[in-house]
């Protein structure tokens, strides 16, 4: 019988450059798609899929991130006194338990795997989750438990991933396709980080979910450098395949890339359609803009 995945990762070290000069002061992180910051959505996806400790790789300028999974006494004590109930029920409902998170810093930006290694010790000697926070996922199973899912049938290592267009391919961490395993699940044969226009040996790309075995770290402590002179997550799952089998599974959902402006913009479109108390205005406005 595999081991429970208890513990989850997230790495949130990185500068968001691309939302310059919004991310001067605010952590991208904390960018707010409709009325939650972006990691609230990643942490609640992991939350559901039944992630009982939350490590945070954090990096200069992301004390904001702590803050907003702690307790507010001031904000509190001040709804209290005016009876602000549905708002302190609100914050509550995100308020992860006493002890239930950790942090710690990447103190230089030598790339995902790096991030991923400073979760070591933290993480210890069992399976876990990696969650990239620029991926907002929607669907009505979350990713990370329809993965914990195929993680029940096939133990290992399993790796969400979508389709691409084939032409687009040498833009992703792209995976070679084996045999099926149920409906849901297939070997992966191979792992590539941006192959060359014309090799990827399929369309299917690593979507920014991970359950990885903690022998990932024996090969993150080499601290190679790959691609972009940084330590790639993807050339370490690569050593450890020679040892232990990968599985995909295909995310049934809508993705949402909110390292990306456009995919920030439709990510508050799509959630903010979802809220029934926002649905009819927001139609019209949408379509008053449009008109």
């Amino acid at each position: 019988m595999s081991k429970p995945i208890r513990k989850a990762v997230f790495p949130v070290a990185g500068l968001g450059t691309r939302f310059l000069p919004a991310t001067k002061a605010v952590p991208k992180e904390m960018l707010t798609v409709v009325d939650r910051p972006v990691i609230q959505y990643i942490v609640d996806e992991a939350s559901a899929a039944g992630i009982e400790h939350f490590i945070f790789v954090t990096g200069r300028n992301k004390a904001v991130i702590e803050d907003h999974f702690d307790i507010a006494y001031e904000l509190e004590a001040t709804l209290k006194s005016r009876n602000k109930t549905a708002e302190l029920e609100l914050l509550s409902r995100y308020q992860p338990p006493a002890g239930q998170t950790s942090f710690t810093r990447q103190q230089l930006p030598l790339g995902l795997g790096h991030a991923v290694w400073c979760a070591r010790d933290i993480v210890g000697n069992e399976p876990f989750a990696v969650l990239l926070p620029d991926m907002i996922m929607k669907a009505e199973t979350g990713c990370l438990a329809q993965m914990m899912q195929v993680y029940a049938e096939t133990g290992g290592n399993v790796i969400a991933v979508e389709e691409c267009d084939p032409a687009l391919a040498h833009q992703y961490g792209i995976v070679g396709v084996g045999e099926s395993r149920g409906a849901d699940a297939f070997a992966i044969t191979s792992m590539v980080e941006k192959p060359p226009k014309g090799t990827a040996p399929s369309n299917r790309f690593i979507s920014g979910r991970y359950i990885l075995q903690p022998e990932i770290f024996d090969h993150l402590s080499r601290h190679e450098k790959g691609a972009g002179g940084e330590i790639q997550l993807t050339d370490a799952m690569i050593r450890l395949m020679a040892d232990q089998p990968f599985w995909g599974t295909r995310f049934k959902g809508e993705t949402y890339d909110c390292g990306s402006k456009i995919g920030f913009l439709a990510a508050n479109v799509a959630f903010g359609l979802d809220r029934p108390e926002l649905n009819a205005d927001f139609r019209k406005e949408i379509a008053r803009l449009l008109g």
